[in-house]
Parts: C-alpha cells; sequence; structure tokens
C-alpha cells in the first residue's frame, strides 16, 4: 500500500514549456485538452503503478513539457522535462535518420545491396545475405531472425564482432515479401555508418544528428551526461506484489545501441518531433524527410495496423486519411510511445520508468485517444466479429519462434491457437492468455480473457499456397505448426498482460 500511495501522491504536475512558446511560456491558460491529458496520466500511474512519467505534446503550435512523480521509489527525485529515460527502439529513426543523411552526402544508396559496404557480411543464408538491400534492413523485410540480443562486449569493437556472429542468425522467409521487427537488422545498420563515416556509431550519431540539433539530454551513456537527472527502471519484485526500483536493468550491450540504446529527455524528443514534422531546421532536405515517411515496405501490425515501414518510421493509416507517423520503445522497466501526425503540425511522446507503463501507453499511443483529441483522427475500424468454428479451422496450430539472448543462449516461445466460441483462444502451457476476434479477414483484436477488448491488433501472414503459416505477434512472425515442435528447454515464459518482446 506504501507503495501505490507514493505512485498517487507524487504525481506533481510541473510544466516546463520549450523555449518560443509564449502562450504555455506565459502562464496562460492551458487547452483543456492538454489538461485532460495531464488528468488521464496522473490517473494511469495511480493505477497502474508508474512511478515517473515525462511527455511532450506539440498541439496546435505549442510545445508541451510536462514530468510526473519520481526517478526512483528510492530515492524520490522529482521527474521534469530534461529527465533522461531509455527509449528503446525509438532510437531506431535515429539510425535511419544518420543513414539518410549519409545518403544525401552520396556515401550510400538505399537500394544496393549492404554486401556493397560490408563485404563480408554474411548470414546462414549466404544468398539472402548477399542481396538484401540497405532499404530492407531499415524497413523490417530483410527476412532474417530479428531478436539477436549477444553482448559482444562495450569497446569500440562491439559492433563488429555483432555483425560477425550474424553468420548464425536463419532466413525466416525471403526478403523483401513480408515484415518481421528486426533489431539484428538495425545494428547492422549502426555498422553500416561505422564504416562509412570511419568512427563508432555513437560519436557518428552525435555528429550527424544530437549535436546539429542540439539535443543536450541525449546520448548513448549516462557518463556523457554528467549531473543528470535518469528515470531508474521499476519491475514487480519476486513475489509479483509491488514494484520495485531495479537500477541494474538499464544496462544494454553496447552492440544494441542501433536498435534501441538511446537515452533521451521528453524536452529532447519533442525537439525531435518538430525536426521530422519540418520545422526548417538544416539537416536533411525535405525531400529526404518525405522520404524516411512514405514508399512502406510490407505490412501487418506492430501493436497498431501499420501500411509498412518507411525508412524505420512505423506509417500507420486513420479512417479519416491523414497519415500517423510513429514508434515505441520497450526495455526492461522503461517504455515509450512517440507519435506524429505531419498534416496536423501533431507529435506526442510519453517516457515512463516501469514495467508496467505499456498499460499507461495503450490508450495514449496504440487508442484513439490522443489521436482523436489533438489531431482528429481515428484508427481504422476494427468491430469484433464471431466466425463459424469452419472459418476458424485453418488458424488452428502451435506456433513458435525464438531469439538468441545476451549469451548466445536460444530460447523460444510456443503457444496454441485453438477456435472456440466464435474467436480464437490463444493459450501458453495449455492455459487461455488471451482471446483473439477477427474483425477483417486475418486481422485480429486482442481480448482478455474476460472479453474485454484492447486497442492491441495482430494479423496472420498466407504462405504461397494461400494457407496460414504464420502469426504476427508483437511484430514478430511466429510460424505455424500441427503440432508442438519447441524442446521445453528452450521456452521462456510469456507475460500476456504485457505482450512486449525484449526490445521493440
Amino acid at each position: 500500500m506504501k507503495r501505490r500511495t507514493l505512485l498517487g501522491g507524487t504525481a506533481a504536475l510541473t510544466a516546463l514549456p520549450l523555449t518560443g512558446t509564449p502562450a504555455a511560456a506565459s502562464g496562460n491558460r492551458v487547452p483543456a485538452a492538454v489538461r485532460e491529458l495531464d488528468e488521464k496520466i496522473q490517473q494511469a500511474m495511480a493505477d497502474f503503478f508508474v512511478p515517473g512519467v515525462a511527455y511532450g505534446l506539440r498541439y496546435r503550435g505549442v510545445d508541451y513539457v510536462r514530468g510526473f512523480g519520481v526517478t526512483s521509489l528510492d530515492d524520490p527525485q522529482p521527474v521534469d522535462g530534461d529527465t533522461v529515460f531509455r527509449v528503446a527502439s525509438t532510437s531506431k529513426p535515429f539510425t535511419g535518420t544518420a543513414i539518410m543523411r549519409l545518403v544525401e552526402r552520396g556515401r550510400i544508396d538505399l537500394d544496393r545491396t549492404v554486401r556493397s559496404y560490408l563485404p563480408d557480411f554474411r548470414t546462414a543464408d549466404a544468398a539472402a545475405s548477399a542481396r538484401v538491400t540497405v532499404r530492407q534492413i531499415l524497413n523490417h523485410s530483410a527476412g532474417f531472425l530479428g531478436d539477436f540480443f549477444l553482448d559482444t562486449g562495450q569497446d569500440d569493437d562491439a559492433l563488429a564482432r555483432y555483425v560477425a556472429e550474424m553468420s548464425r542468425l536463419p532466413q525466416l522467409f525471403p526478403r523483401g515479401k513480408a515484415y518481421s521487427y528486426n533489431n539484428a537488422a538495425l545494428s547492422l545498420a549502426g555498422r553500416l555508418i561505422e564504416v562509412v563515416t570511419g568512427t563508432t556509431y555513437e560519436r557518428a550519431v552525435h555528429n550527424l544528428i544530437t549535436g546539429p540539433l542540439g539535443q543536450r539530454h541525449s546520448a548513448f551513456s549516462l557518463d556523457e551526461l554528467p549531473g543528470v537527472r535518469w528515470a531508474v527502471p521499476h519491475l514487480p519484485n519476486a513475489a509479483q506484489t509491488e514494484i520495485v526500483p531495479v537500477p541494474e536493468a538499464w544496462a544494454m550491450p553496447r552492440a544494441i545501441n542501433p536498435a534501441g540504446g538511446l537515452i533521451s529527455s521528453a524536452r529532447d524528443q519533442l525537439r525531435w518531433a518538430r525536426y521530422h514534422l519540418g520545422d526548417g531546421r538544416p539537416l536533411l532536405r525535405p525531400r529526404s524527410l518525405r522520404a524516411m515517411q512514405s514508399n512502406p515496405g510490407p505490412g501487418g501490425t506492430l501493436y497498431v495496423e501499420l501500411d509498412g515501414f518507411g525508412v524505420t518510421w512505423m506509417l500507420r493509416p486513420t479512417a479519416e486519411g491523414p497519415k500517423v507517423v510513429q514508434h515505441g520503445g520497450d526495455w526492461a522497466g522503461q517504455h515509450s510511445g512517440f507519435l506524429m501526425v505531419p498534416e496536423k503540425d501533431f507529435a506526442l511522446t510519453v517516457l515512463t520508468n516501469s514495467e508496467t507503463g505499456p498499460v499507461l501507453l495503450d490508450d495514449l499511443v496504440a487508442g484513439d485517444w490522443a489521436l482523436s483529441r489533438f489531431a482528429g483522427v481515428h484508427n481504422l475500424p476494427a468491430v469484433p466479429r464471431s466466425l463459424s468454428d469452419v472459418q476458424l479451422a485453418p488458424y488452428r496450430g502451435f506456433y513458435s519462434g525464438f531469439q538468441i539472448g545476451f549469451d548466445g543462449e536460444t530460447v523460444g516461445a510456443e503457444f496454441e491457437i485453438v477456435p472456440d466460441a466464435g474467436q480464437l483462444s490463444f493459450r501458453y502451457l495449455g492455459t487461455e492468455v488471451l482471446r483473439l476476434a477477427f474483425y477483417r479477414k486475418d486481422y485480429v483484436l486482442v481480448l482478455a480473457p474476460d472479453g474485454t477488448v484492447s486497442n492491441n491488433r495482430f494479423d496472420f501472414v498466407r504462405d504461397r499456397d494461400g494457407s496460414v503459416g504464420w502469426i504476427r505477434y508483437g511484430g514478430r512472425l511466429y510460424r505455424r505448426n500441427d503440432a508442438p515442435t519447441m524442446p521445453a528447454a528452450t521456452l521462456r515464459t510469456l507475460n500476456p498482460a504485457l505482450p512486449r518482446p525484449i526490445l521493440s
């Protein structure tokens, strides 16, 4: 109870508008929509045990930055707009933007092969890795195993060793034919940046992006940000009875930095949003910014429904037509969301320091609330339907996938999907953990076992013969089989309440 009281009682509002936003800076009346956002976040912090949250909002030409709660329950310092969080996979557009700067300089061509720049690059499928292009590693359609988190050390050669170890990665599907979220491909892009620039990935990002944009609270190590206030990760304790600070969960292998290692603040993330909305700062030409937000690769779902990925940006359709450009980030005890609607000059970034952060983010990033309230757009409609057993039968099966962890060990996930009462029952070790309700062919809404509808969406992918071959769950493709295939020793426990992979 003490921890819940602290969470609810420390969500004091700190208004930190950016320089150059007179309405916010002068203390003028805050719009009702912004007050509603503040209240919504504070209530969610209390309900879902989130110690600290910061957000940045661009709305009707004005920027707002707010901090709530504390950095750590053990050493409670107030969160503000300059408190740094690990933004995890929201780092990927920084990698994509660095690539685009090199494209503009004529150093990289998106449609040339990776092997053109890294002649020694290999995966387990030599032919596929010889043909994969730079664009395909940036839009997640490279086709090889993507969740590869091998720790290759913290020195300047970490990325080079990591890319050499990619020779073990299997090809899951033909390159360019589908998308499956691929962290390894973004680390490969980071190595490409190193080779082309002749410096480390981290230094290249500073030279190409964060330095020119004046992002003084964005780096890849706390050592680069002396004196900064940082949001400590919070995880459930062993008994699953309370959220506790776990500072060591902050650590990340250096080779993963291009896929998810950035440390940043709400103020810097909003500055980043303004730049990608086209605020006119000299970095990329406008046509390059547009190129990052267009020409999507294969589509599907990643909690939301996607047209596909552009150059690292998730491109999301709306019912009204304007495109949502977004990304999110997940790491242990650090969860964030970031979305923009360029046609509406709207952006929202939300940073949290708890493993329960995705529940707070659900309405704000995956659902309609923020999009409709601030930009007047909505998700594509999705009304759950009940299908017959005959219609559901093709989806029955066991679905499996795996990842390679920090120590090189292979761990897997396998679950069963069974038709049940017009929906699909998603079962792990025989126990139902989710329900899936179709809203159109091959696309499902995710429901709790009690039937409560969430904002999350998954989809099924068909093989060349038209049969159901995969489910895309958390953006990853899991292969369908008629019987279990995963040895018990490789299985990891799913967390169905928070279906987030290790880095997304």
